[in-house]
């Protein structure tokens, strides 16, 4: 449940802390008081899309926390590595005036999505104007789907579906008329043959280059040898670094036996004078093997620009011109032989479509068999919403296999006794769409893991004997899960167990809002603002007083 809603420097409200309650939570408040201003800093919290006009003016950003209680093992949570410790759960967000956003979930740093995700898990918004999505038959599939848990028979088919499309697509790719048909593969035979007259070779460019740096600096290069072959072994006066090694150790031969250090420093200087020799046989035979030949040099000048406009053309590197010519292969072979392919890619379109088929018809038993359950239930629920002689039904269509299978499903409903099923967006009022909605946002919420329920004007269009009928399902709903509820009714305001206050004043030039927790004398008179205006009577009172009686009687007996 949400325990506790933190607002700072949303819209009008500078701060305020809200402390709900279990069960049944009420908020009221004149029009444009900011009721609205507290369901967005709900909605900040749990990760919707926000505007930088949320942030109350003057402010440089605004922030939102929210603490859950008796938070259950969550996918999304386990997903994220998460833990909720002690079955509590800190959801924080900050926006600042430059669209930016920092979001923490149990203070670790999170995504927007992330939040959204988790944040979704918790808690559910019913706003205002969700009625009107039971004016859009493709989401009565989707209603369908989630009360049906259908996932395992939706996931089957979406297998079946994927992979014939992914044939389809081949087969599409396929088809082309015998002049784009020739020109195509002209094009593909001039590349290839392009590409294997060059006779490329993986990891030639490297060697290639060694060469090239190499016979480009042929002097510099000789130049080295040759003095460093002179400072290790001398020119014809003598000298060089060799021989003298050679006779330092001979200096040293008649002395080693005399001392070790000289016997140690004797075995030193033949070391250095044998690698020092190694080095300059060395240097010598690559002074020998030098061969600079201007024809190498352009050959393989040439060849360095034919890899490069090569690259241009096929990719960035030999070994991907090599891969792309064997991709230009395939598809050669494939258009060559398109025919064939065509053929055989049919015949697996078919065998995919009986499979696709059979996993919708799957798909389709489960829907049906869980559409009678939720008419059942959407029918019990009605009654107790005071829609007793409202008949409601789910009809289904078949439509060519999509990616939600093969069914069209469409909510029904029979406003009088007599009227045929007809269309929900044909036939019912606000009133009568806020009620439906309301039956349907209870029955699938009994599937979910979600512990708050939150209804922004749920009472749009409802009034009377139907609205104390609302006020009653959401006290019954609240015995499960908290129930959170902006209302303008004193029936509902009454079932509360929890009322607050949203008020608006000004100060110091500045408007403010902040929200009161009522105790019993404060509700009696929102309640009698609620029913008549400003102008409360004493009349009115004793009126809000045996409202309230009457909500506590009717919660006892559920």
């Amino acid at each position: 449940m949400l325990q506790l809603l933190h607002i700072e420097n949303i819209a009008v409200i500078e701060e305020a802390d809200i402390t709900f309650d279990e069960g049944f939570n009420a908020l009221t408040g004149e029009t444009g008081a900011g009721k609205s201003i507290v369901i967005d800093a709900m909605g900040a919290v749990l990760g919707q899309r926000t505007s930088r006009d949320l942030i109350r003016t003057g402010a440089a950003k605004a922030f939102v926390s929210a603490m859950f209680s008796g938070v259950p093992a969550l996918p999304a949570l386990e997903e994220s590595g998460i833990p909720a410790e002690d079955g509590e759960l800190l959801l924080q967000r900050e926006i600042y005036a430059d669209g930016k956003n920092a979001c923490r979930i149990g203070g670790r740093p999170v995504t927007v999505a992330q939040l959204r995700k988790i944040g979704g898990a918790l808690l559910n918004i019913h706003g205002q104007h969700d009625g009107q999505q039971l004016l859009d038959e493709e989401q009565h599939g989707a209603y369908l789907d989630s009360f049906g848990q259908v996932g395992e028979e939706l996931e089957a088919y979406a297998a079946c579906y994927a992979a014939m499309e992914e044939t389809r697509k081949k087969l599409k790719s396929l088809q082309m008329d015998e002049a784009e048909k020739e020109r195509r593969m002209d094009s593909l035979k001039f590349q290839i043959d392009e590409l294997e007259r060059a006779q490329l070779k993986a990891g030639e460019e490297e060697t290639l280059q060694q060469r090239l740096n190499l016979l480009r600096n042929g002097e510099k290069f000789m130049s080295a040898i040759r003095g460093a072959v002179w400072n290790l072994t001398g020119g014809d006066e003598g000298g060089g670094s060799v021989p003298g090694l050679r006779e330092a150790a001979g200096a040293l031969s008649g002395a080693k036996g005399l001392d070790d250090r000289f016997a140690l420093l004797h075995e030193r200087l033949e070391g250095l004078y044998s690698e020092a020799y190694d080095v300059a046989e060395t240097l010598r035979d690559l002074q020998d093997s030098f061969d600079f030949s201007p024809q190498e040099l352009d050959e393989l000048e040439g060849r360095a620009d034919r890899l490069y406009r090569l690259k241009k053309k096929y990719g960035a590197t030999v070994e991907d011109m090599l891969e792309y010519l064997e991709q230009r292969k395939e598809e050669l072979d494939q258009i060559a032989f398109a025919s064939d392919t065509a053929a055989r890619l049919e015949k697996q379109l078919e065998k995919q479509r009986r499979q696709a088929v059979k996993a919708a018809s799957v798909l389709s038993q489960a829907r049906k068999a869980a559409a009678a359950r939720l008419e059942e239930r959407i029918q019990e629920e009605l009654r107790q919403l005071d829609m007793p002689k409202v008949r409601f039904a789910i009809c289904f269509q078949e439509k060519e296999p999509d990616v939600s299978g093969m069914d069209v499903v469409r909510f029904l409903m029979s406003a009088n006794v007599g009227e045929e099923l007809r269309p929900i967006n044909k036939v019912a009022s606000g009133g009568e769409l806020a009620r439906i909605m309301l039956a349907l946002k209870n029955v699938l919420a009994e599937n979910e893991l979600i512990g708050t329920l939150v209804f922004d004007e749920v009472d749009t269009g409802v009034s009377g004997r139907a609205a104390q009928k609302v006020a009653a399902k959401l006290a019954q709903v609240s015995r499960r899960k908290q129930v959170l509820c902006v209302t303008h009714l004193p029936q509902l305001a009454a079932m509360a167990d929890a009322h607050f206050s949203v008020e608006k004043g000004e100060s110091g030039g500045r408007t403010y809002t902040r929200v009161l927790h009522l105790d019993r004398d404060q509700r009696k008179r929102e309640l009698a603002r609620l029913t008549g205006g400003e102008q409360i009577t004493a009349a009115m009172l004793a009126g809000a007083g045996e409202l309230l009686d009457g909500a506590e009687e009717y919660k006892k007996s559920i």
